[in-house]
């Protein structure tokens, strides 16, 4: 089955058909989108409800003006806030246990397109990369932290080999004047790694996804809303999640084995004295990639993997 998308100049949601049928959607069910975005995935899954109800949660506030002019005519309920309050969105809302949730992760076609927002090395920009609009921007931190951590940042979360000579670069270089735009950024990048390096390709890519991670606290977000999330499900209800790098889909992937692995005893005990039971079976056993057409129609969807997981015991 298709599904309608409008307004994909905004943003266009990857894996919507595969999403929406991992999520096998009651239509009397209650959902949540943590990751509104455009609304794109919220549409379709408010599209499929007949008395049931989705809440649609986004930090970024351009997100949220968005979604609700997308979801006005539909069962929606449009929230201002991180995906890690979940619990707290819900008990507010007087809900409990949920039929499915969806967490799509990471940065919108939105916030690197529109150049303002600073998360991109395309464009010469404030360097903000705040999702919220809230709180330390990338230009605040650095400014503020030291070498050692900014080096532990790029190569942790960016998993960037030159993370050391380009970490020392910002430092010395700030030493003179402020790092306040991403073309600073990019090019003071650039001079810090190696000319073959640069030949590859742009080397700010690692280091522009590893300080915006650290700004928007990402890796700690997800942490909390995964175990959240699947607290609030149902039994039968669907934990569905798209990532689009290594940490958060190997953090994704340990979340859901560690919530299908039944007795940890010994080998050697002749009974299960434990009395582990699975909490959760995969509803994906390997996770889903984009296609040829979507590929085609959106680059960008080339890094999503989506992994679904239902919840079988509380």
């Amino acid at each position: 089955m298709e599904y309608e998308v409008q307004n994909t100049s905004y943003h266009r949601p990857v894996l919507l058909e595969e999403t929406i049928a991992a999520l096998n959607i009651n239509p009397k069910g209650v959902y949540v989108d943590g990751t509104a975005g455009g609304g794109g995935h919220s549409f379709a899954i408010a599209s499929r409800l007949n008395g049931g109800r989705l809440f649609a949660l986004d930090q970024d506030p351009e997100a949220v003006e968005q979604a609700s002019r997308r979801l006005q005519d539909l069962p929606a309920t449009v929230i201002h806030r991180n995906f890690r309050f979940m619990d707290a969105v819900l008990t507010e809302q007087g809900v409990d246990k949920v039929d499915g949730i969806l967490l799509d992760i990471g940065v919108s076609s939105h916030q690197l397109d529109a150049g303002y927002r600073g998360f991109s090395y395309h464009t010469d920009a404030p360097l903000d990369m705040r999702m919220s609009k809230e709180g330390v921007s990338a230009a605040d931190l650095l400014a503020t932290l030291s070498e050692r951590e900014l080096s532990d940042i790029f190569f942790r979360y960016g998993e960037e080999k030159f993370s050391r000579p380009i970490a020392k670069a910002v430092v010395a270089y700030r030493n003179e004047k402020p790092i306040t735009t991403t073309a600073q950024f990019a090019d003071l990048i650039s001079e810090a790694v190696p000319a073959a390096v640069r030949r590859k390709g742009h080397p700010a890519r690692k280091v522009f996804q590893a300080l915006r991670i650290a700004v928007n606290a990402e890796l700690d977000c997800l942490s909390e809303a995964l175990n959240i999330a699947f607290d609030r499900l149902k039994v039968g209800g669907r934990l569905a999640v798209i990532t689009f790098h290594s940490l958060e889909d190997r953090m994704v992937k340990q979340r859901f084995a560690s919530w299908c692995e039944g007795c940890t005893c010994p080998p050697e005990f002749p009974v299960c004295v434990c009395g582990r039971t699975p909490a959760g079976q995969l509803v994906l056993r390997k996770p889903v990639e984009a296609g040829e057409q979507e590929l085609l129609e959106n680059p960008r969807s080339r890094s999503a993997k989506l992994r679904c997981i239902e919840k079988i015991h509380d």
